[in-house]
């Protein structure tokens, strides 16, 4: 099913459903359509997905960093009157999740992330790819799932097109390095929102053993498994990935 970007203020974003609401962060180079699985599947289940498109490349460069993009979620769900949503996040979303989760835990009822940064400095992949390669992007983005097929012709363009957009090439290195900059092992201690981690054991991205540290650093964690799957698991698994979460928030009373 395709949903229709809605236009409020400044905010640009996917609205469906009734219910609790489940705030949705994607990655930097994750577009909305990657939670399609889950905007389908949640809203027969009770509960209001909210989508809003994150400006990884539109912020001055100052502000190109996770505390500004958490600084925009909160601005965001102000201006929609939400507090006590559950958050859920992929890759750099995840990130922002986590460190939106440390800035303003009254906002937090819980948290999901899958092949979240905020651990592993090579989050953001081993090399960025090179301007004008074709082939070379093509290979990087089929890396980031277990089966390269999920890397369509429009996904590698898209890639292809920002790391040749000078003004997109320099955001998302400046993101990188703000990436291991709000490097997120000593806060998560602290943080005590109910965290559900679901991710692909073929990550080749962020790898297993970054799972399991988020899994023993977060005091109120459970850590779930998608075999022959790998960074996007809502994306390239979303029937096992939206069976396990939905298991996780009934059994939570979420």
């Amino acid at each position: 099913m395709k949903f229709t970007l809605k236009k409020e203020k400044e905010y640009n974003f996917i609205e469906a459903g009734e219910g609790t609401p489940i705030v949705v962060l994607h990655g930097l180079m994750g577009g909305l359509s990657n939670f399609e699985g889950v905007t389908d599947y949640f809203p027969k289940k009770g509960y209001k997905i909210i989508i809003p498109e994150l400006p990884i490349y539109s912020l001055s460069l100052l502000k190109t960093n996770v505390k500004s993009y958490a600084n925009y979620v909160k601005a965001f769900l102000d201006f929609k009157k939400l507090d006590k949503v559950i958050l859920l996040g992929n890759s750099l979303g995840g990130h922002i999740g986590l460190y939106f989760s440390k800035m303003y835990p009254d906002y937090v009822k819980a948290l999901i992330i899958t092949g979240s940064s905020g651990l592993y400095e090579s989050a953001m992949g081993n090399g960025y790819p090179k301007r004008g390669d074709y082939e070379f992007i093509k290979k990087k983005a089929e890396d980031v799932f277990y089966d390269p097929k999920i890397a369509t012709k429009e996904i590698v363009d898209e890639v292809y097109d920002t790391v040749n957009d000078r003004n997109k090439l320099i955001r998302t290195l400046a993101i990188a390095k703000s990436a291991i900059r709000h490097n997120m092992a000593k806060d998560l201690p602290k943080m005590n929102q109910p965290t559900c981690i679901i991710w692909g054991k073929n990550d080749s991205v962020t790898p297993p053993n970054v799972a399991d540290e988020f899994h023993d650093l977060l005091p109120d964690s459970d850590l779930f498994w998608i075999d022959k799957c790998g960074h996007a698991a809502m994306m390239e698994r979303p029937n096992e990935f939206n069976k396990l979460l939905d298991e996780w928030l009934t059994k939570r009373k979420l």
